[in-house]
This record gives structure tokens, sequence and C-alpha cells, in this order.
């Protein structure tokens, strides 16, 4: 049974910052492609970051500058660090992951995290 688990959630004061992590157990093989999301309340679930296991990345332009996407292949996990965090990146923050190479669909999600940055 394939499971995500997210870890690094919290409050936090603006202009501070957040490591997400993530971990995918039950999956026999590596996966290509992981992300992060968010879900703000009274919003749609949005991307935030995505990465392959090339090394290719894709970011919200709400948040290119200040998070930054990695991973450990061999261990399928994925972080998310964010830097210069503000108020309306309050929300719940879900980690994604997908089959191998070369699928970048999403096919498994995580319960998610919450962020919350105070002014």
């Amino acid at each position: 049974q394939v499971e995500l688990v997210e870890s690094g959630g919290g409050l936090v004061q603006a202009g501070g910052s957040l490591r997400l992590s993530c971990a995918a157990s039950g999956i026999g093989y590596l996966i290509n492609a992981m992300g992060w999301y968010r879900q703000a309340p009274g919003k749609q679930r949005e991307l935030v970051a995505t990465t392959t296991r090339t090394g290719s990345t894709n970011y919200a332009d709400s948040v290119k500058g200040r998070f930054t996407i990695s991973r450990d292949n061999a261990a399928n996990t994925v972080y998310l660090h964010m830097n210069s965090l503000k108020p309306e990146d309050t929300a719940v923050y879900y980690c994604a992951a997908g089959r191998s190479y070369p699928s970048k669909a999403m096919n498994y999600w995580g319960k998610g995290t919450l962020v919350t940055v105070s002014s």
C-alpha cells in the first residue's frame, strides 16, 4: 500500500523559514515525478513545486526565488525548503508522487501538513 507521509509544517512568522519533508513508502520502484501542492482556506488546491528524477523542476510564480524543491531519489523522499515566508503562504501543503519514469502524472497524495505564517 502506497503511503506518503509529510512532516515539517507549523507556525512561523512572516520572513521565516520552514522545511517540509515527504517520504513515500510501499512503492517498489523509483518514482519519477514528486511535488508539493497547497490549498488555502476557501481556495482550490494549487501547484507549488514539482521535480522529476532527472532533476527538472517547476515552480509556481508566487514561490519562485523563495522556495526550493529537492529530493533523495534512492529514498523516494522529497523536500520543500521555504524561505521568506509570507502570510499568503498559509495553507495545507500536500505531497504528491507519481509512477516510474517517464510518467509525470501525480497518482498518490499525502494527507497534508499545515503551514501557518503570521504577520
